[in-house]
């Protein structure tokens, strides 16, 4: 059993149930997903982005990524409908308590001048949504190998009900939140 599910399971959900008078376990809040999403706009006129993209991604997280389409056309961006535009990794159970892990010990230690992320990007509903600016900092990202610094977004899915109970999930987690000031 992974260690972070471990601690869910013996730490993190009784003191949720403790802290909102829950009457059955099955209420506490839980991390239903993680899904890492990067957004390759040059994918329009260079495929080989697209391709680098998935290459990477498939390293960061050990799945195989779905490439993503445009639902509209935009005729500023030179965008047509359906045409590949970036590409997602869903992560659930075993593998993404893996990657949780990986993200908390090792990635975000090595951002520079890093104190810690924004406890300001939950959706309303539970939701979390991070953004890293660089592939750089995962381990499997070789610097020479690298086409272009890409960003990416990752989204931490609960079944929490409002941001202060997965607020309180994720931090008991161990995610680094920045201190309000």
């Amino acid at each position: 059993m992974n260690r972070l599910k471990e601690k869910v399971t013996k730490e993190i959900v009784p003191s949720l149930i403790k802290k909102y008078n829950y009457k059955s376990i099955m209420q506490a809040p839980k991390i239903e997903k993680i899904v890492i999403n990067i957004g390759v706009g040059e994918a329009i006129t260079n495929r080989k982005m697209l391709d680098s993209s998935l290459k990477e991604l498939e390293l960061i997280t050990g799945e195989k990524p779905v490439i993503t389409k445009a639902k509209k056309s935009i005729a500023g961006f030179k965008l047509r409908a359906g045409s590949p535009i970036g590409c997602k990794v869903t992560l659930r159970g075993e593998s993404m308590f893996i990657f949780l892990d990986k993200l908390i010990n090792v990635v975000l230690p090595r951002v520079r001048d890093f104190r810690g992320v924004s406890p300001k990007s939950f959706d309303g509903r539970g939701n979390y949504t991070m953004g890293i600016t660089e592939q750089y900092i995962f381990p499997e990202i070789i610097y020479d190998d690298v086409l272009k610094m890409r960003g990416m977004d990752i989204v931490f899915v609960t079944t929490a009900k409002t941001d202060e109970e997965a607020f309180d999930l994720l931090s008991g987690l161990g995610i680094p939140f920045r201190k309000q000031s």
